[in-house]
């Protein structure tokens, strides 16, 4: 069964080349990189590709508003075909505060957006070029000199209904961060696989990613300690908030804003509960490893991908954790 994992460079690009390196050896599938505040997600992932030869490589994601759909498909084909075919093209809108307060592109209909995007990459895949008049993009343009790959795999990070809707409609995959498994189970999964059969594609075709947040540790109280903080900032966030409530934590959202209307970061923290964290994260011994992974593909992911985070004392270290759920994802 496919199995991912999640690389991001950081502060070390030299040591975000050779993890991934190391989850080649071990035998992961894919690597992920994100892309928010710091490098390009597209060129970390051709770092990622010359330093390897086997492992296919995804952006999970890369916000697609700042580039064009046509400046989006030629740098996603040359990059595909230095990697010798091994892309993922995962893209998604990112977020209001993102897209307003960085870059000034209000953030409008994003599905009908994101339709338009994936109509017009999907074209230049398979056909080599577009022709495409829409509400949001003018797209006309012809590959020369080169063809790209035309099964470039097509993800999209997708939470919301409509999102959703156009994931398993018209794109191969999801990327899912955030997303907790009982809201995969009953919001995600049947929702991508109506929407695919309503189009007469096989629900099968169409993968769920989903980051699991995963730590090999002696000690997981520190785990989830460290991990509140990390998390902080998407609990904040309204996509994010959809599916946290979705999954039933309504009550962790009121009391993290209760606190925060009160200037009380402590007890923001403190509305992160256990409760919440038990569900979405993978940590403690290589059985609360094995046991989390099954519990999200029973709830309709196809592909989890192993995040690696900082989980301070008692932690074995990102490699061992890789290793290990690499030996009991199985």
């Amino acid at each position: 069964m496919a199995l991912a994992c999640f690389i991001s460079p950081g502060k070390d690009l030299p040591s975000a080349v050779a993890r991934v390196q190391t989850a080649e050896k071990i035998g992961y599938d894919v690597a992920f990189t994100t892309h928010t505040m710091g490098r390009d997600g597209l060129m970390t992932l051709a770092a990622y590709a010359a330093g390897t030869s086997r492992i296919r490589l995804g952006t999970g994601v890369v916000p697609a508003l700042p580039r064009h759909p046509i400046a989006m498909g030629i740098e996603a084909a040359t990059l595909d075909d230095l990697a010798g075919g091994r892309l993922i093209l995962g893209i998604g809108p990112s977020h209001q505060i993102t897209m307003e307060n960085f870059y000034g592109i209000k953030l409008e209909r994003p599905a009908v957006r994101m339709r338009e995007y994936v109509t017009i990459l999907r074209s230049m895949f398979t056909t080599g070029g577009v022709a495409f008049d829409g509400d949001f993009y003018h797209a006309a343009y012809q590959f020369m000199g080169f063809e790209p790959r035309k099964d470039i795999p097509i993800y999209i990070a997708a939470l919301a209904p409509m999102m959703l809707k156009l994931a398993g409609s018209a794109c191969d995959g999801d990327i899912l961060w955030g997303c907790l498994p009982t809201y995969i189970r009953e919001t995600v999964t049947p929702s991508i696989q109506k929407a695919a059969a309503d189009a007469g594609r096989d629900p099968s075709a169409v993968t769920i990613v989903a980051a699991i947040p995963t730590a090999l540790t002696t000690n997981p109280a520190a785990a989830l300690e460290g991990f509140r903080k990390d998390f902080f900032v998407y609990m904040t966030l309204p996509f994010y908030r959809r599916a946290i409530a979705g999954a039933g934590y309504e009550g962790e959202l009121k009391a993290f804003d209760d606190a925060g209307a009160a200037g009380d970061f402590a007890g923001q923290l403190a509305a992160i509960s256990d409760r919440m964290l038990d569900e979405f994260l993978a940590v403690g011994d290589e059985k609360k490893i094995a046991d989390k992974i099954a519990e999200y593909r029973d709830a309709g992911v196809t592909m989890p991908g192993i995040g690696i985070f900082n989980a301070g004392e008692g932690y074995a270290g990102h490699d061992a954790t890789l290793e290990a759920a690499a030996r009991v994802a199985g």
